[in-house]
């Protein structure tokens, strides 16, 4: 199993006692200044200190690090539920033709877990053959790309992505910029109907055709900031396509 991490002393055993049932944990640690190296290594995980080369190098970095055929791939802020940790260990006593396996993953906010509006059951590949995925994608936004047929795992992923409203945005701040970074490099272009328009189809899709009302004031925050993302993600592209004035 393999984590990577970063100032992430208050949610790393969690993380670590979740998948007890690994033969090995390896931390990729990039420059944690508080205590969660110490911690990790307390538990009995491997931990390699490193640079942060960005979200999709170091998931494929850790990839190397890791001794084992099979490799289970979480982030510090997720947790395996005990009826996923049941069907992983299946899953790797008789995995059929697969060569990887998704799990949904339930997102918390706000001390309470998501299940509508495009939180649920967000499937994510997490458990994988070595030799048959690796991860790609643009950063922040990595992907896992599987050579091979992907099986179904029982149970749920527990994620908790922000510890604050504050963290949210300091987030969205953060995605954005990155966002155009990447986009101005492959060339993509905004447009002022991409301004105006796509925070407004983000609401309407999350908050009413995926139902995200039913998770009441937490669904209509949350469809709220998906929409700030998506306005600040595509005001700065256009702007940054655009000499001031």
């Amino acid at each position: 199993m393999v984590i990577i991490a970063c100032d992430e002393a208050d949610r790393i055993e969690a993380a670590i006692r979740s998948v007890a049932f690994a033969d090995e944990v390896v931390v990729l640690d990039s420059g944690s200044r508080d205590e969660t190296v110490a911690r990790a290594r307390a538990l009995g995980a491997t931990v390699i200190e490193t640079d942060w080369p960005g979200h999709v190098t170091q998931k494929n970095r850790a990839i190397t690090h890791a001794t084992h055929d099979w490799i289970l791939s979480i982030d510090a802020d997720e947790r395996i539920s005990e009826p996923l940790a049941a069907s992983i260990q299946r899953a790797l006593h008789d995995p059929a033709d697969a060569v990887a396996f998704r799990c949904a993953r339930l997102n918390h906010w706000q001390g309470a877990p998501l299940r509508y509006g495009g939180w649920y059951p967000d499937a994510r590949v997490r458990l994988f053959r070595r030799d048959r995925a690796t991860w790609g994608g643009h950063d922040p936004h990595d992907a896992l790309e599987v050579d091979g047929s992907v099986g179904m795992l029982q149970g749920d992923l527990i994620h908790h992505p922000y510890r604050s409203l504050s963290e949210h945005l300091q987030t969205i701040d953060r995605y954005t910029l990155r966002h155009v970074e990447v986009a101005v490099a492959t060339g993509q272009r905004a447009h002022w109907w991409d301004v105006v328009f796509r925070p407004i189809l983000h609401i309407v899709k999350t908050l009413l055709l995926k139902r995200g009302f039913l998770d009441g004031v937490r669904g209509v925050c949350v469809s709220g900031l998906g929409a700030t993302y998506v306005l600040v993600k595509w005001a700065r592209l256009y702007f940054a396509q655009r000499p001031p004035g």
